[in-house]
């Protein structure tokens, strides 16, 4: 662990030496983990204050972008189940989860993936993730290495609770934990705030951040000694995703690009999905909200719309890419945040407006680092479930709705 003197010499470099004003009347328990808090934040994503926070990232040139569409899936799908099963039972493929979020929006106050969404007996979200893994496992002939992406207020309790639950089945050695690194809250001057003497206001630092934390962990190391060429990143969200899909590992193999995502056609032309594209001749996700109204109707000599492909957080990435990508740095966006801390005086504020910025790295800007990615058009109801919101749309009830149709007993 980092020592006091390594911390203070670190703070004043950046000008953030009053996150140690306290240290002298802290515990020894508090003087560890606050030492523990500096040592784990990446500090120079504070850098990103310099730039102008009022100036939009001009966008490049957009243009529809081909996708491999499920009609042109189950024409190759021989040879495509051929590549991917044998990277797959080669070990050339392991599975990434992002699981670092809390269930809040669900009315739970403990890490999403452990949200019961059975109806007649106990299955879980976590659950549905690992069974749908032990199906390609089963394809394939071979335990694949699947790591999951905790953070630091939920890693404990998805650990402790996947070793309660026997991992639903899966073989423990394969099953990797790693903690997402933070991201430091500011106040509008860029000083970092405090929640309390000893603690930093801070929060997980964008899904964006998964493989910088995974190479920090030292994990990549392991995957890499195990010959793992590929990492298939997927959200806690999505209780029908499709894990190391040999179908879709093949199909990007043999396409020859250095990354994957899977898509699904859009319901309608306002659909509020990311949309995979090109931009300035390499892939990209445009969000929903930065769609023009042309984009939104633009239609192919077909009919079917040129913007046409939603993302779903199913992604397969090459790692000698991702660490290409890794000796760069991403985009980092700043979100302004009504963030609790404490005042001058020791009291803790809880303010009532906006009163400083959080800083977070997305995945889909790592989709535009890469000089290609396939999109791979899937079934919506048959590999799409997300669970967002208690009711209504990409909630409990939809996705317990699409769960049934699939054959899972709730």
């Amino acid at each position: 662990m980092i020592t006091y003197d390594e911390a203070k010499n670190l703070l004043s470099g950046c000008g953030q030496e009053h996150i140690l004003r306290y240290y002298d009347e802290l515990s020894d328990e508090e003087r560890k983990s606050l030492l523990a808090q500096i040592e784990g934040i990446d500090f120079s994503i504070l850098d990103a204050l310099e730039k102008d926070r009022e100036n939009v990232l001009k966008r490049g040139k957009i243009e529809p972008i081909e996708a491999v569409t499920i009609s042109d899936i189950k024409e190759n799908s021989d040879e495509y189940r051929r590549i991917g099963l044998d990277a797959v039972s080669s070990g050339k493929v392991a599975a990434v989860l992002l699981a670092g979020g809390q269930g809040t929006r669900l009315g739970f106050d403990k890490p999403k993936g452990m949200y019961n969404v059975g109806v007649t007996h106990e299955l879980y979200i976590f659950e549905c993730l690992f069974n749908n893994l032990k199906k390609a496992v089963e394809e394939a002939g071979k335990w694949i290495h699947l790591c999951i992406m905790t953070s630091e207020k939920n890693s404990d309790d998805t650990v402790s609770f996947l070793r309660e639950k026997g991992f639903f089945g899966y073989n423990s050695e394969y099953v990797h934990f790693f903690v997402q690194d933070m991201a430091p809250s500011v106040d509008y001057s860029g000083r970092i705030l405090m929640e309390s003497r000893s603690r930093i206001s801070s929060s997980p630092n964008g899904n964006g951040g998964w493989f910088s934390s995974l190479v920090r962990s030292g994990l990549m190391d392991e995957l890499k000694s195990c010959k793992v060429e590929w990492l298939n990143v997927f959200g806690v969200d999505n209780v029908l995703v499709k894990i190391a899909d040999p179908l879709f590992v093949g199909a990007v193999v043999k396409s020859g690009a250095q990354s994957g995502s899977k898509v699904v056609a859009k319901s309608a032309p306002e659909e509020r999905v990311g949309v995979l594209c090109l931009e300035d001749g390499v892939p990209s996700i445009v969000e929903y909200y930065e769609m023009t109204e042309d984009m939104i109707d633009q239609r192919t000599e077909t009919g079917e719309l040129a913007y046409n492909y939603g993302v779903i957080l199913n992604y397969l990435f090459s790692i000698s890419k991702l660490e290409e990508i890794n000796k760069q740095k991403l985009q980092v966006h700043i979100v302004e945040k009504k963030i609790p801390y404490m005042d001058e005086n020791g009291g803790y504020v809880k303010p009532e407006e906006p009163n400083g910025y959080k800083f977070e790295l997305l995945i889909l800007d790592m989709i535009h680092m890469h000089d290609s990615c396939l999109p791979y058009e899937v079934i919506r109801d048959r590999e799409f479930a997300p669970i967002k919101n208690p009711d209504g749309v990409d909630s409990v009830v939809s996705a317990r709705k699409l769960l049934e149709e699939n054959g899972v007993e709730l």
